[in-house]
């Protein structure tokens, strides 16, 4: 990634220069209300809530329990018409049944069985899907970046085929470093967005691919296969005009054990070309295998809507720029069972962030004088379905991006106590470190970068989406280094959680949480959004962040763009 200072332009500048004076004194901001935390979180997790489905009775449930809330605060409702809601149009699809996967050498067949060794769907809205003898070729990490001149297609036609990629980044090694990985090349051991399944299956449509299998692995990917297994329930997409036609028909995930099955079937050595696709030279290799399966969906369209509210700032020449914050409100509804257990709650993700935006919204609306900026608040929808809540958002701003000056998002609060550290997802990327920097000062804290990068949690939350857009946005929170416990006590909590309870119906209210880390991190967003509400300067994309030239293209005069 190539990072550059995002300098104002001249126009912008002078704007902001006539439009705003020096900060007034720092207000006594309201205290953080944990015990409130805690109410929201076990109400939102709650049976009654099935799981916060969207489309579903608790996507009803969780929507007007939200609006109850946020009247109670005095705030207003957040969109221009006058509603509490910005309407989301999503589409269901459903597989049914349990196809099975035959993947073919000649009158040899392999069967992949549903679940258990793949997983797979199609986002194009049709009621009859399938793959009839597509042949399987192994596209690498699937690739294309032309910044480090790497490109795992090399022209391939791959029209009507079907791409086996790896999950993850290229892992190029640090030539001044063995075994170390060149950090100035897709981020070392961070992952980059090249390494997520969505780009891999943005670049199967863009390759006109009939199919794309994501090999699983679980470090690579952050999670079990058991999670991936979880998408075996309905999945939705953002409604659109051609119902997803540029799609690829089928796309889905199959395990390592299966994927160097079918490797060794074709007479092919998994781990020899793992090797070669972290490389440069690497080239495409048609497998001599064919791919077939059919998938019957039901389809439904499902109304689904992001819940927003807004804090108008006190200041008539600043009240028509906004601090915002995200967090979303859904989960997976009501699901396969595990150990009998169907209602995928979420209290941790993200019942708890849900919760905690709530009350960040009830001490905002209690400060006096108001902010000078005002503040939006956004729960959005479907944000387990590949950030869609959001996505639309951004798409179809309710105010202006070009007049967002932030995005502070909250996903998955710490419930384990209190923290020396606070860790900035994506440090590095912006002068909103500088503003969470000083808030944690504040609090005797020290700031510290993702412990797990390899898990690319950048680019998995719904900041993103403001992100690739050009909104400076930041995900934090939490830390490592609990007060009182072991030093590899946070690592071991965060494993243990993606191990047992991340999507899974465990995720929910425990007897021995401690929501006092919450509160401070809660604080710490209240002190950091005040400060961007008040300050005479907009945060911006530090050098290199690859967001950098859409938030300068953004805040082009019109006549310039």
């Amino acid at each position: 990634m190539k990072h550059g200072p995002l300098a104002l332009l001249p126009t912008l500048a002078l704007t902001l220069a006539t439009a705003l004076r020096a900060a007034p004194p720092p207000v006594q901001l309201p205290a953080i209300d944990g015990a409130a935390v805690l109410e929201h979180t076990k109400k939102l997790a709650s049976d009654e809530f099935e799981g916060r489905g969207p489309g579903t009775k608790g996507e009803t449930l969780t929507v007007e329990y939200l609006e109850r809330q946020l009247k109670s605060f005095a705030l207003q409702p957040g969109n221009p018409d006058g509603s509490w809601v910005q309407k989301v149009p999503l589409v269901g699809t459903t597989v049914l049944g349990q196809p099975p996967l035959e993947v073919r050498l000649g009158e040899t067949v392999r069967t992949l069985q549903w679940r258990d060794d793949y997983v797979a769907w199609t986002k194009r809205v049709s009621e009859n899907v399938s793959l009839e003898g597509s042949p399987l070729v192994f596209v690498g990490y699937g690739v294309k970046a032309p910044e480090f001149q790497w490109d795992d297609y090399k022209g391939k036609d791959l029209e009507g085929k079907t791409m086996v990629v790896l999950v993850g980044d290229p892992p190029v090694p640090d030539p001044a470093h063995p075994g170390q990985l060149d950090p100035h090349v897709f981020g070392g051991r961070a992952m980059t967005y090249y390494g997520r399944w969505t780009y891999k299956y943005e670049m199967a449509a863009a390759s006109h691919a009939a199919g794309v299998l994501i090999v699983h692995e679980t470090e690579a990917a952050g999670y079990p296969f058991s999670v991936v297994q979880g998408k075996i329930a309905e999945q939705f997409d953002v409604e659109t005009p051609d119902g997803n036609q540029g799609r690829a028909a089928v796309e889905g995930w199959i395990t390592l054990d299966q994927a160097k099955a079918v490797f060794a079937m074709a007479g092919k050595d998994f781990a020899a070309l793992k090797a070669k696709a972290a490389t440069r030279e690497f080239r495409p290799v048609e497998l001599g295998l064919t791919a077939s399966v059919r998938l019957t969906n039901r389809i439904r369209q499902v109304p689904s809507a992001n819940v927003v509210a807004k804090l108008e700032g006190s200041e008539a020449k600043l009240k028509d720029q906004w601090v915002l914050y995200t967090t979303h409100w859904d989960h997976f509804g009501i699901g396969p069972a595990v150990d009998g257990d169907t209602i995928y709650r979420g209290a941790i993700d993200n019942a708890s962030g849900t919760a905690g935006q709530l009350e960040i919204a009830r001490a905002f609306a209690k400060i006096q004088p108001r902010p000078r900026r005002s503040i939006l608040f956004l729960f959005v929808t479907a944000e387990e379905q590949g950030l869609l809540g959001s996505q639309w958002y951004a798409d179809h701003p309710l105010y202006p991006l070009q007049k967002t000056v932030a995005d502070f998002n909250l996903d998955a609060l710490n419930v384990h106590g209190r923290t020396r550290d606070l860790t900035i997802v994506g440090l590095g990327l912006s002068t909103l470190d500088d503003v969470l920097a000083r808030a944690a000062t504040a609090q005797g804290r020290v700031v510290k970068p993702d412990p797990m990068p390899e898990k690319g949690s950048y680019y998995r939350s719904d900041h993103f989406s403001l992100a690739r857009k050009g909104v400076p946005s930041v995900h934090a929170g939490g830390g490592i280094e609990f007060v009182g416990k072991p030093a590899d006590y946070g690592l071991r909590l965060r494993e243990d959680y993606i191990a047992h309870d991340y999507h899974k119906p465990s995720d929910r209210v425990r007897p021995d949480w401690d929501l006092s880390g919450a509160v401070l991190d809660l604080t710490l967003y209240l002190r950091a959004g005040y400060e961007l509400a008040q300050a005479a300067r907009w945060p911006q994309w530090k050098p290199g962040a690859e967001f950098r030239a859409a938030r300068e293209a953004m805040l082009k005069p019109p006549a310039a763009r």
